[in-house]
């Protein structure tokens, strides 16, 4: 498909429809460090066999949306806000003519979807997160972990394409567990066409991380979100913690979680028509309490 723009303001955000245009309108959330095409071509066609019309994008300050460029800014004064990276989410709707969607966020991009889901609650259907987690606060990541994952090659690649690729497909592999190996093939693949979307991909995931940790704590407010929630785990996530998906559960009214045994801090192939089936089962149950539309004699 070929890559379109929304506009937020002067930040352009590189969008990719995925599959048919009809069907439910689902906006798949990326998080830090990553580019749209991190959400696998594969699980997209889960997705799009469940009856969603996919749409997956760029965050500013990576893939093919626009790089801040931001003087003097740091972790206590960041280029941009939380509410800012919202923002884009909903731009990208616009542009797609969107009056709502469903959002499904992974790690980062989770925090992002419930900022929107609190901000903007008639534009958000449903809201899925997975391996996410309420705000950046103390006991909720594992530090280690992350810093392991940047030690294998995230912040300095290897030069070149496939040195690139090697030295991300390591960087992943820490995410991953024996009971769900890591993908190779698919991560090198995925690692390729980010080198070829934006072979220098600068400090933006360093923006990004400082836009998410003056946030705050957003647990607090999550009892305020008033749409059907979705929380999705792996027990054996090594990054962030069970307890984060947890706590999001408990303070969203009514929302579900779903635990998957080894699973990592990643969506592994052999899950998706689990998953596929669980964000269905959530925009099926939304719908039916929601009722038939204004004039419908159904």
């Amino acid at each position: 498909m070929p890559i379109e723009f929304a506009h937020n303001g002067g930040v352009k955000l590189a969008y990719e429809r995925m599959g048919p245009r009809e069907g439910e309108p689902l906006l798949l959330i990326v998080g830090t460090a990553l580019q749209m095409v991190a959400w696998a071509d594969g699980l997209c066609a889960e997705l799009g066999a469940r009856g969603f019309a996919v749409v997956r994008y760029d965050n500013r300050d990576s893939g093919l949306s626009t790089r801040v460029e931001a003087e003097g800014a740091s972790r206590r004064r960041p280029a941009y806000t939380l509410d800012d990276l919202a923002d884009d989410a909903v731009a990208v709707m616009d542009a797609l003519g969107w009056d709502s969607a469903h959002l499904f966020g992974a790690a980062a991009g989770g925090v992002i979807a419930q900022l929107t889901a609190l901000r903007r609650p008639h534009r958000v259907r449903t809201l899925g997160l997975a391996a996410s987690y309420a705000g950046w606060r103390l006991g909720r990541m594992r530090p280690g972990a992350i810093l392991r994952m940047i030690g294998k090659g995230l912040r300095r690649p290897a030069p070149g394409r496939e040195g690139y690729a090697r030295a991300f497909v390591e960087a992943v592999r820490p995410l991953t567990t024996p009971e769900h190996p890591l993908d190779e093939e698919m991560w090198r693949e995925i690692a390729l066409t980010m080198f070829d979307r934006c072979p220098e991909p600068g400090p933006g995931s360093m923006r990004q991380a400082a836009a998410l940790q003056a946030a705050g704590d957003l647990l607090p407010r999550l009892g305020g979100v008033t749409v059907p929630t979705l929380v999705i785990h792996g027990e054996a996530d090594p990054v962030v913690r069970v307890r984060s998906a947890r706590e999001i559960a408990a303070a969203v009214p009514g929302a579900r979680l779903v635990l998957y045994p080894g699973m990592g801090h990643d969506l592994p192939r052999g899950l998706w028509p689990s998953i596929a089936d669980e964000l269905r089962a959530l925009a099926s149950g939304a719908a039916t309490a929601q009722g038939p539309p204004s004039g419908s004699t159904a």
